[in-house]
């Protein structure tokens, strides 16, 4: 594939000569002995064990200066956890936020992170809502500097309750405390036994099911968010459904998330195409907005991962190009976000890179545009001030 081809990788793909041992700063997620334990075990590549987890000596390679540092950036999306190997908490999201660039906000988006440990079933998920929100609550104490992290916090609820999630609901949002804005229902699904499994297990016509749809028509009363987490080919099922439901706000995580794996692999003109037509239909709802990132992690279009040193923000600028700008012009800045998406995206490179190449994207619109893109559109859809 050459590297004009949508999903091409700009620089050749290589083996690594080693991950290196040096340490530097906010990319310092990981111990060397922990990321040893890891990569021993590993069953698959062997340069990306896990494709949440990017070696911090890795990292540490590509290193850039932040391009317009007082563009006020609003990081639309990521999650916090604390998994073998991989703990990313609020001091390893604080220096991020410190890194460069000007984030003022960032919204926190479930990850089944710090469920409860006891009680109903379908309330252990509100365990996270609080988690987040006393990290929300230390940021907003001023203590560790103007960022206010975790200012919106999207969870979950279990939507096959159907009228029954109302109870959730309205639990989730007693437990934000005046933050939480809506819900994330991992809808990604796919026929191969090869692509990613996602928590919730989803099943192939769960957007089309009538209990389903029963827990989903009990967010718009309460004034909450949709975000959909899904697979390229699922983009017509969402368009549906947001034709279904036009007073619900659905966002779409991750551009919706082109597959460039298992048997996408060697198809990614394909799917590109196939990508950018159900791209447009679905951008026709205006109840839809999209988040313009994603597009780093380990079973996309792209293998990052591979590369002796992580790409720089030009690099990957040129390559995520096709798909962030299909999304703006087929949705319009006014509702487009970017995400960093972290730490998934970390398999790609470090933060301050990633929001470097969302710059370099940006580089041709007007002020107000990419005021939209990178603050504007996400203060208006998750009610931030």
């Amino acid at each position: 594939m050459n590297d004009k081809q949508p999903g091409g990788q700009l620089l050749s793909r290589r083996s690594m000569l080693g991950w290196g041992a040096g340490v530097l700063g906010s990319t310092a997620f990981l111990s060397r002995s922990s990321f040893a334990q890891n990569a021993a075990g590993a069953a698959v590549d062997k340069y990306n064990p896990n494709p949440h987890l990017a070696a911090p000596g890795w990292l540490a390679r590509r290193q850039e200066e932040a391009i317009e540092p007082e563009l006020e950036i609003v990081d639309s999306h990521h999650h916090l956890w604390d998994r073998t190997g991989d703990r990313f908490l609020f001091d390893e999201l604080l220096a991020l936020t410190k890194s460069g660039h000007k984030i003022t906000h960032t919204v926190f988006c479930e990850c089944g992170s710090m469920y409860r440990s006891a009680g109903p079933a379908e309330m252990k998920v509100v365990g996270e809502t609080e988690f987040v929100n006393g990290i929300a609550a230390m940021s907003a104490s001023g203590q560790y500097g103007p960022a206010r992290l975790c200012a919106a916090i999207i969870g979950l609820a279990e939507l096959r309750l159907g009228d029954g999630v109302a109870k959730v609901l309205e639990a989730q949002i007693a437990a934000g405390d005046g933050r939480f804005r809506g819900i994330r229902w991992d809808l990604a699904w796919d026929e191969s036994p090869s692509i990613p499994k996602v928590r919730t297990n989803p099943k192939k016509g769960d957007m089309e099911d009538t209990t389903w749809r029963a827990g989903f028509a009990r967010l718009a009363p309460l004034d909450l968010t949709f975000d959909a987490y899904i697979y390229h080919p699922q983009l017509p099922q969402l368009t549906a459904l947001a034709r279904a439901f036009p007073k619900t706000t659905i966002i779409l995580d991750h551009v919706g998330t082109p597959i460039g794996v298992g048997p996408y692999k060697d198809k990614k003109e394909e799917t590109f195409k196939q990508w950018k037509a159900n791209i447009i239909e679905l951008a026709k709802s205006e109840n839809v907005v999209v988040k313009l990132g994603g597009l780093g992690m380990g079973h996309g279009m792209f293998d990052f991962y591979n590369l002796t040193v992580p790409p720089s923000s030009q690099d990957l600028a040129e390559s995520y190009k096709p798909y962030i700008e299909t999304c703006i012009e087929a949705f319009g800045p006014n509702r487009c976000m970017f995400e960093s998406n972290f730490t998934p995206d970390q398999t790609s490179g470090p933060y301050p890179v990633v929001w470097n190449a969302f710059k370099r994207l940006a580089a041709s619109y007007s002020p107000t545009e990419k005021q939209m893109m990178f603050s504007g559109t996400a203060k208006r859809i998750y009610r931030l001030t």
